[in-house]
């Protein structure tokens, strides 16, 4: 079969995917918006169709003119910026897909939908909105939006049961795809008798790096002499993106923190790591960490589950349900030092617990988390939408 996947960029967390789909022998065509700095392009490498001559002036205009000192004023054009029809017509209709899979609800996507639709072409909205949602709002925006696009949706958050919450009936939960990569008792633990924590994310405030570096200065230093406490020895490794202006910023405060706290002996800061080297630091960890907030949905904690390493996550990450609190790592709430300080502390003073965790993380991303439950899936979504044709 031949797939076509429409979405702003060829993000990481669907590199597994893809590879799970070529080599099953089916043909894929992936087109983004943009192309990010670290990819991985492997498996895949994608059409960078970009924007219309037009949205190209209107981005420049609300980017470089009219909202000049918003660092996130670029991320304006993932719901607003429109494709050149013309060339993504083109590439649609000469790849000829049995399956479309579009990305958020948005221009791009719709003009990509009204394209698929003439050609009678199955199309599945892909979007990280839970799965447990309010009632959909009707305002005519919102029902407009709606009818433009797929009506069949998969998301891989599955969000939380509130009252008067619901699942759509088209709606379905198909999470993150991660290969095994490394079973317990294939790797070691513990390096020169040191608990390494690892944690992977942009340099982005929302991040928490700060937070996690204050919590780990709590648990190893005794305020009143800046003495490092001698029951565990710990290291630190921040590795995250910093390309923009905003981020390099953030990374120096980061650094600088290090210096001014001084615990260079125990932290070390990385940028742009290439994925192509990221096996070698998931190896060298015992312990991963997400602190950030605001996270719709990270694959991460998945692939530290891959290397068999338990996994400390924010309760509020879209996709923190993939992380199960106290067998394959701790929860702590969200934006709460105090409480990621004591979720640490439970894992540095129990080695034991590290590796039956990290086995556990192992298992439950082999029977869970695999291409066959995704394929399976969407294979599944397809035939209703086109059952729902023929009627």
């Amino acid at each position: 079969m031949k797939f076509l996947y429409i979405a702003p960029r060829y993000h990481t967390n669907q590199a597994d995917i893809m590879k799970g789909l070529k080599e099953h022998g089916h043909e894929v065509c992936f087109i983004s918006h943009y192309a990010s700095l670290i990819e991985d392009y492997s498996c895949v490498t994608p059409v960078v169709l970009g924007y219309s001559k037009l949205y190209q002036l209107i981005d420049f205009l609300y980017v470089k003119v009219i909202h000049r000192k918003d660092p996130v004023a670029i991320i304006y054009k993932i719901q607003h910026g429109f494709p050149p029809l013309g060339k993504l017509k083109k590439i649609l209709y000469e790849f000829g897909p049995d399956l479309v899979i579009l990305r958020e609800r948005s221009l791009y996507s719709i003009a990509a939908y009204l394209l698929c639709k003439r050609k009678g072409y199955p199309c599945i909205l892909y979007n990280q909105s839970p799965l447990w949602s309010e009632p959909p709002k009707k305002d005519f925006r919102h029902r407009m939006v709606d009818r433009l696009s797929p009506k069949v949706r998969m998301t891989p958050v599955m969000g939380v049961k509130k009252p008067g919450w619901s699942i759509g009936e088209n709606d379905y939960f198909v999470p993150f795809v991660v290969e095994p990569r490394k079973a317990p008792q294939e790797r070691t633990y513990f390096a020169n008798d040191t608990i390494h924590i690892l944690c992977i994310g942009k340099y982005e405030p929302r991040k928490h790096h700060l937070m996690l570096l204050e919590a780990v200065e709590k648990l190893l230093f005794k305020r009143e002499s800046g003495v490092a406490d001698d029951r565990v020895n710990v290291r630190v490794t921040l590795i995250g993106e910093a390309t923009m202006s905003f981020q390099k910023e953030y990374c120096e405060k980061v650094r600088q923190y290090v210096s001014a706290h001084h615990m260079e002996a125990i932290v070390t800061v990385k940028t742009n790591v290439p994925r192509s080297q990221m096996e070698a630091e998931y190896l060298s960890a015992d312990i991963y960490v997400i602190p950030s907030t605001f996270e719709m949905a990270s694959v991460s904690q998945l692939e530290a589950m891959s290397y068999s390493l338990p996994v400390i996550c924010s309760d509020t990450n879209g996709t923190a349900c993939y992380v199960e609190d106290g067998k394959t790592g701790y929860l702590f709430r969200d934006c709460d030092g105090e409480d990621l300080q004591r979720k640490l502390s439970a894992m540095l003073f129990d080695r034991e617990g590290i590796r039956r965790m990290g086995a556990a993380g192992y298992q439950t991303l082999v029977e869970k988390y695999n291409f066959k439950r995704y394929y399976d899936t969407i294979m599944e979504m397809r035939e209703k939408i086109l059952q729902e044709k023929s009627r």
